[in-house]
């Protein structure tokens, strides 16, 4: 149930709305002037406010400016007899919903209610989902790390484009997460698009967005990713497999800023930080004509390269650590403590899927090991494990230990390269997808599809 305050400085009309509202199922306050509206606000939540310009003492405007300062504002929509443009238009810049002119039209007030309650509710819940997530953090205390940390909080500031080179699993995203949170954006959404997991026939509806019937199963109008980044960051994931069709679309509306949804005619204008990220060597891809040049200086004004894991190994005992606290108080479980043997064997592994393979292998310690307080070395699943009193055979014990490591190697490579698709990697495998989770969850590879 939605709660909505008329402003009105005439009786009849503050009674014939409450009345109209209250019978759509609304909750309805009167109040006679600006004064005593924001009386009322302080006292009590309100999601619409139906707010006359012309009132006695404050003005319709001056109440506007004033609610407009709080942080939880409710939505308001401005009543006017005889409004002018300049009006409407200092209406909208002190941060009115909309404008409704008198006389009023019942069935266009209740369709402005409710777009305005509603807007209000995702405005809402997206302050809240912002508040529950955690702060991003990048870590690690080696060289290449603090430098990164430097460079993001250089740039971050900026509206500059970003390109981030790295390995599948280096931590690109987070990258791009930290870069959004401490811009000045970061009130607005960080929208992410996987250019590699969506197939070509529907990329440019996900980035552009489409009209009802523009093609098949195209049932209603969609609002694509940069209309939804407006004022925020979108976020171009593994930009390296986007179609050459779809890069030139891009290029367009980075040079305009604006586009042209799927099966429509409108232009649509937008103001979004684009960031981008890949695993290829963009230069050798425009070599082969498999990535638009001019596409790829559009988006490289800022390069940020994020290291793998094994070119800095002296992170793997901090990251393993925080992982164990993560998780421990993700799954219920006391603290775990690691201790410096089964550490040494951890950054004696080389790390192949990067700090997404020790996130879910500390996962999978977690899960495995709910009674024991004090990790080891004979906690760590085979891949990792080394017996360091015997070198041979790669430095296994039994056949079973190598084999095992190399299938866990063998899946987790495979995953990576169809981006953690687990139905792909299983066509690829020639497994079946049932076969293929029995495998992953035998050999404590996280299922994240």
């Amino acid at each position: 149930m939605h709660n909505v305050l008329i402003v009105d400085d005439e009786s009849g009309i503050r009674e014939s709305l409450k009345g109209v509202l209250e019978d759509e199922g609304y909750t309805a306050a009167l109040a006679g002037s600006g004064e005593i509206c924001l009386e009322m606000l302080d006292k009590r939540p309100f999601d619409v406010v139906l707010l006359d310009i012309w009132l006695p003492g404050m003005d319709g405007l001056e109440t506007l400016e004033k609610i407009k300062q709080s942080d939880d504002a409710p939505e308001v929509i401005m009543i006017s007899g005889h409004g002018t443009i300049e009006t409407a238009v200092r209406a909208t810049k002190l941060g009115a919903f909309d404008f409704l002119e008198k006389p009023l039209s019942l069935e266009k007030t209740l369709i402005l209610v409710k777009n305005a309650a509603q807007a209000r509710r995702l405005r809402v819940e997206n302050r809240d989902l912002k508040r529950q997530q955690p702060k991003t953090v990048i870590a690690g205390e080696s060289v290449p790390m603090k430098a990164l940390r430097q460079q993001i909080a250089l740039m971050a500031p900026t509206n500059g484009r970003v390109l981030i080179y790295g390995e599948s699993g280096t931590g690109k995203e987070l990258v791009a997460r930290a870069i959004h949170a401490e811009s000045p954006r970061h009130e607005a959404m960080f929208v992410e698009v996987n250019c590699a997991a969506i197939p070509e026939d529907l990329i440019e509806s996900e980035l552009f967005g489409h009209r009802k019937g523009s093609f098949a199963g195209a049932s209603a109008d969609k609002e694509g990713k940069f209309q939804k980044a407006h004022d925020g960051t979108l976020f171009l994931d593994e930009v390296g497999d986007m179609s050459l069709k779809t890069q030139a679309k891009v290029l367009r509306t980075l040079d305009e800023q604006s586009f042209t949804p799927v099966g429509g005619d409108e232009v649509v204008t937008v103001d979004a930080r684009v960031i981008a990220a890949t695993n290829h060597d963009l230069e050798e891809e425009i070599s082969k004509g498999n990535f638009r040049e001019d596409l790829f200086y559009r988006l490289n004004v800022i390069p940020f390269y994020v290291p793998p894991l094994r070119e800095r190994l002296e992170d793997v005992p901090l990251l393993a650590r925080h992982f164990l606290r993560e998780f421990s108080s993700q799954y219920s479980r006391r603290t775990k403590e690691i201790t410096d043997d089964a550490i040494e064997a951890l950054m004696r592994y080389s790390w192949p899927g990067n700090i997404r393979e020790l996130k879910n292998l500390i996962e999978r310690i977690v899960i495995m090991n709910p009674a024991v307080a004090k990790l080891d070395r004979k906690h760590l699943p085979p891949l990792v494990y080394r017996d360091t009193s015997r070198r041979g055979g790669d430095g296994f014990s039994t056949l079973h230990q190598a084999r095992a490591a190399y299938e866990r190697d063998f899946i987790l490579r495979t995953l990576d390269q169809n981006h953690g698709n687990v139905s792909r990697t299983a066509e690829v495998l020639g497994l079946e997808r049932s076969h293929l989770y029995r495998k992953m969850k035998t050999l404590g590879i996280a299922v994240k599809e």
